[in-house]
């Protein structure tokens, strides 16, 4: 088992909450760090079919009659009978914190149904997966490299990661969106993903993705929507500020986990990712997921952006931490002279209070006032 960044933080929700829910894609570690980090608590998984029709029959009952110190409900949204049953149970003793942990896969349902029953009584937690640093503990440590390729799902990391992932995908356009309620055409949806990856990082244009996949514009936009709710796209927006001059305002799409997006282009070595036209937007959202993630962890609040002009100059990554702002750009290279003076500009237009050049040489070097350059490797327990 990996030492996860996110138990501290779900530990301190626990003692603030009544109820935490804890949200993720499937199979990326939420019901290992779940019984992990609360051994003693009952587990019940409502996916499974005589418990489901048990607990759907009379949820009050079902959930009191486990209720010790507290529950573990995973897959809470294939139930929705349960909310309002635990909504009555916390309140009938709304002082006592850390009563139910609830692990979901689909952030609509989940997200309704808590914001209906639980407002107010429920922290929330999303469980990414695996990061840099993370992949290095436990009992089969793996280097930035093997996660690079592979990707950050536990599972992903075996040796056969091509056909874990194709048996993935395989579930989840077949099993797993249906019974969440968002069904999609399996082959279309295959393809869409194939057009994302090939495009990775690039700005989303949905009237042109639904010209070559000859559907709407809104079946397009449905698709993303299922996509982003299901953690596997993140739509990164622009930023914007009154600067003078034209930005960009199309948001940009990334496959999250790089594991994936390798999959989906048949890259299944170093060697052939070093060669792919695609190795600079699959570092760029290496490294880009791997900041987020463990940024949210600490500073729940941190909002992400990039930064992009009319004219090309562009910023990978702006962080809005604490109403300050951080600048990162991203190389798979070794970058330095050209990438110091675009963030040298971006600082000024934007006024970010520093600047970072992430790269893939080793050590750390001032490049210039407020600009610095780190090796990822470096960069493992840091954030800027």
């Amino acid at each position: 088992m990996f030492d996860r960044l996110a138990r501290l933080r779900l530990l301190h929700l626990w003692h603030l909450f009544p109820a935490v829910l804890l949200l993720g894609a499937r199979q990326v570690g939420k019901t290992t760090l779940a019984r992990a980090s609360f051994p003693g608590l009952p587990y019940c998984d409502l996916e499974e079919p005589a418990l489901r029709q048990l607990f759907a029959d009379d949820p009050t009952f079902q959930v009191e009659s486990r209720l010790a110190k507290g529950l573990i409900l995973d897959e809470a949204q294939s139930v929705p009978a349960v909310f309002p049953a635990l909504r009555g149970l916390i309140d009938g003793r709304r002082q006592r914190k850390g009563q139910f942990l609830i692990l979901g896969s689909a952030q609509p349902s989940l997200v309704r149904a808590v914001s209906e029953s639980l407002a107010g009584r429920v922290g929330i937690l999303e469980l990414d997966p695996l990061t840099a640093s993370e992949a290095q503990t436990g009992d089969h440590p793996h280097d930035w490299k093997r996660i690079w390729l592979q990707g950050g799902f536990p599972d992903a990391l075996a040796d056969s990661f091509r056909e874990w992932w194709e048996a993935y995908l395989r579930t989840y356009v077949e099993r797993d969106l249906p019974h969440l309620g968002l069904g999609a055409d399996p082959l279309l949806l295959r393809r869409l993903l194939t057009m994302l990856a090939h495009s990775q990082g690039g700005l989303l244009n949905a009237s042109q993705l639904g010209k070559s996949l000859g559907v709407s514009y809104h079946t397009v936009q449905r698709y993303l929507d299922i996509l982003e709710q299901t953690f596997l796209l993140r739509r990164l927006p622009p930023y914007f500020r009154n600067i003078g001059k034209r930005l960009t305002k199309s948001s940009k799409l990334y496959l999250r986990d790089t594991g994936l997006l390798h999959h989906l282009l048949n890259i299944g070595s170093l060697e052939e990712l070093d060669t792919h036209p695609v190795r600079g937007a699959s570092w760029e959202t290496f490294v880009l997921e791997d900041l987020i993630r463990r940024e949210k962890l600490k500073n729940p609040q941190t909002q992400f952006f990039f930064w992009r002009t009319a004219s090309g100059d562009e910023i990978d990554l702006i962080i809005e931490r604490g109403g300050q702002l951080l600048a990162v750009e991203i190389k798979a290279g070794h970058g330095q002279s050209r990438e110091a003076h675009l963030l040298q500009k971006a600082i000024g237009d934007i006024g970010a209070r520093a600047a970072y050049l992430l790269d893939q040489a080793s050590g750390a070097e001032r490049l210039a006032p407020h600009i610095q350059r780190r090796g990822f490797a470096k960069s493992l327990d840091w954030l800027p």
